[in-house]
């Protein structure tokens, strides 16, 4: 909104420093510091409101140090994360841009099917929520209408990696020249594209439709089916794996700062003509309006690790859980980077892989032997070691320090190949 607001004071009464807006830098960095000062601000005022509406955790028995002191924090901050996440977008980002609509639309709707689990939970009184059928459900929608979207969106085109490179040799584009007007020339012509982006490989780009093209013209036409597939497993897991990191203190918010923070910079260079030529990648044209949404998801999850490190005095829920996992998900396959989300969200998928061994192998020892057995002490990962003594507090600090190496990983995929 001050976007527009501060562009028509520009052009209509040359107001002095309104042509700031028009830098996606000046707006992403106003992002991220309006999300702080949101969670900052709000913070203790919101946790005070809920402790008085008795809105807290339940927590299960699970034999753990520190658990019970845990019963009744106060719990659905998620609400508040979501605010710093949306509020800073609304200000600051163009609300024209398709990408900020569809990131916009993933907050809401995933933070809509996580309050409705909380509300069950604190105020049903049922302590499973919402059945998780009906997460899926909702999150098989939401990837229905995201694969959908960048299929036939008009707005959502890519520029492959040699055209890239044959429009600034041809045009001698450097750092130096005039660097607006070189990209809205490429942006004349968009391309509909199903290719992402594959790391560690040369020619690192992978179009799904040969999925299933190589069997015919006719196999063409189910190509949107294919990719909306893909969209759909790739928004659930990642949402799940964010759903059952968050199991301790700091642990899912950190991490998902981690991953926003990698994002950003993946989004930045593929939206900037120069970088993405450089570093022989596809270039999304319009992608930079991310930045904003990116930088304020960044702040709020930072800002609300001010009150959700350990000891915590708030929790999330699946408010912000199922939200934030999804934010990563559909954020990931928008700048192309989906394949990369194994590397860069491996906590996530450490989380996720010790409850499906845990499940999996103790109904099949059950089954064999009469009894089930047990990999890990406790599943999801963070609870096994839990369980061997280790605290809290350095748990969470060493998935931090490996968060952190996968992010520098996945930022160097850009380059190693």
């Amino acid at each position: 909104m001050l976007y527009y607001l501060f562009n028509w004071l520009d052009k209509a009464f040359n107001f002095p420093g309104a042509g700031v807006f028009q830098y996606i830098s000046f707006r992403a960095a106003m992002s991220v510091i309006t999300s702080l000062i949101i969670m900052l601000v709000f913070g203790k005022p919101f946790i005070k409101w809920l402790r008085k509406k008795q809105i807290g955790e339940t927590v299960r028995d699970l034999n753990l140090e520190g658990q019970k002191e845990k019963e009744g924090t106060p719990t659905m901050g998620g609400l508040l994360i979501l605010a710093a996440i949306v509020i800073p977008t609304l200000l600051f980002a163009k609300l024209d841009n398709i990408y900020v609509l569809i990131m916009l639309g993933t907050t809401l709707w995933l933070g809509l099917i996580g309050f409705i689990d909380d509300y069950i939970k604190v105020f049903k009184k049922h302590k499973e929520g919402l059945r998780g059928k009906y997460k899926v459900v909702g999150q098989v929608m939401l990837g229905l209408v995201v694969g959908l979207l960048i299929m036939y969106h008009p707005d959502i085109t890519i520029k492959e990696t040699s055209s890239v490179e044959t429009y600034v040799a041809s045009h001698n584009v450097n750092i130096e020249g005039n660097y607006e007007r070189a990209k809205s020339e490429f942006a004349e012509n968009p391309v509909k594209s199903t290719k992402t982006t594959i790391p560690f490989v040369k020619s690192n780009e992978l179009d799904y439709a040969k999925i299933i093209t190589w069997m015919g013209d006719w196999a063409k036409n189910w190509v949107w089916l294919v990719y909306v597939v893909i969209v759909i497993l790739v928004v659930t897991a990642t949402s799940n794996g964010a759903n059952l990191t968050d199991g301790i203190d700091g642990l899912a918010t950190g991490t998902s700062a981690i991953i926003g923070a990698t994002l950003a910079i993946l989004a930045w260079v593929s939206g900037n003509i120069i970088f993405a030529n450089y570093l022989n990648i596809m270039f999304l044209p319009n992608i930079g309006e991310l930045a904003i949404f990116i930088t304020a998801f960044v702040g709020a999850t930072l800002g609300f690790m001010w009150y959700n490190s350990h000891p915590a005095e708030i929790f999330m829920g699946d408010t912000g859980s199922l939200a934030l996992g999804g934010i990563i998900a559909v954020f990931a396959l928008l700048i192309r980077k989906e394949l990369l989300l194994p590397v860069l969200c491996g906590i996530f998928l450490m989380e996720s892989l010790s409850v499906i061994i845990q499940t999996t192998h103790f109904k099949r020892t059950k089954k064999k032997y009469g009894e089930g057995r047990r990999v890990f002490l406790m599943a999801p990962l963070h609870h096994h070691y839990q369980k061997k003594g280790i605290k809290e507090e350095k748990i969470v600090t060493r998935f931090y320090i490996i968060g952190i190496m996968l992010a520098v990983v996945s930022i160097v995929t850009l380059k190693l190949r």
